[in-house]
């Protein structure tokens, strides 16, 4: 059920949406930790159900098959931006939701209407608890502030130079022993825009948003200008 107004609550909601790439998930919990916020990472969702659809042989460019098994695993987030960690079916998964396999199949899965209808109940549920104790979350993702939490009161859309965003995914998978050229994660990334423009807006901001460019700032710049933003709302 999509939220309404006198879903506020005590505790505050900050959307930040953007593209692959873009630093939303180290500037989420950055932004969390400075204040006091719990944090949960949607795309982190929908590569848990990825790698569970892979584990168990479902093939992943087939939609019906993808709707059929998406109810299937049991899937739990945490939400402490210190001890971030999304568990399916009782097992911790951490790496294995970054593997170039999931990175491959990711975009197919979360655009199947299934998929994105149990997650996106499920983000929506995981805020109303956050709003209803206190004192609030930063949620970050594709469509965060259009569609699963529209009235969210501080929306940001965080971006960046592509050439900068496949740089940084590189540095990613260097540290994780699985770097290749950079020519080959720019052109991946750009698959990924494409993937994701069908069902999300990944190049583009939702109405309300504020634009944060982080081609040419550091995480702490930008983690500081949010948590402004924030406190000025």
């Amino acid at each position: 059920m999509s939220p309404s107004q006198d879903e506020r609550g005590g505790g505050i909601v900050i959307a930040i949406d953007g593209p692959s790439g873009s630093g939303k998930s180290s500037t989420s919990r950055g932004v969390a930790r400075r204040l006091g916020l719990r944090y949960l990472d949607t795309g982190a969702q929908y590569r848990a159900l990825t790698w569970w659809m892979l584990e168990h042989g479902v093939e992943t460019t087939d939609a019906d098959a993808v709707a059929a098994a998406s109810l299937l695993p049991q899937l739990a987030s945490a939400t402490d931006p210190d001890g971030y960690g999304i568990t399916v079916d009782g097992r911790v998964l951490v790496d294995e939701i970054r593997s170039a396999e999931v990175d491959a199949a990711v975009s197919k899965v979360a655009g199947v209407h299934a998929v994105r209808t149990r997650l996106i109940e499920a983000q929506r549920e995981c805020v109303r608890s956050a709003v209803a104790e206190g004192p609030g979350i930063v949620v970050e993702g594709r469509d965060i502030a259009e569609v699963v939490w529209p009235i969210a009161p501080t929306k940001v859309y965080l971006t960046a130079d592509q050439a900068v965003r496949a740089a940084r995914r590189e540095a990613e998978h260097a540290g994780a022993g699985r770097g290749r050229e950079a020519a080959v994660t720019l052109a991946e990334l750009a698959r990924r825009d494409a993937e994701d423009a069908k069902t999300t807006r990944p190049l583009d901001a939702a109405p309300g948003a504020v634009v944060v460019d982080g081609t040419h700032l550091t995480l702490d710049e930008v983690v500081e200008e949010i948590v402004g933003l924030a406190k000025g709302r």
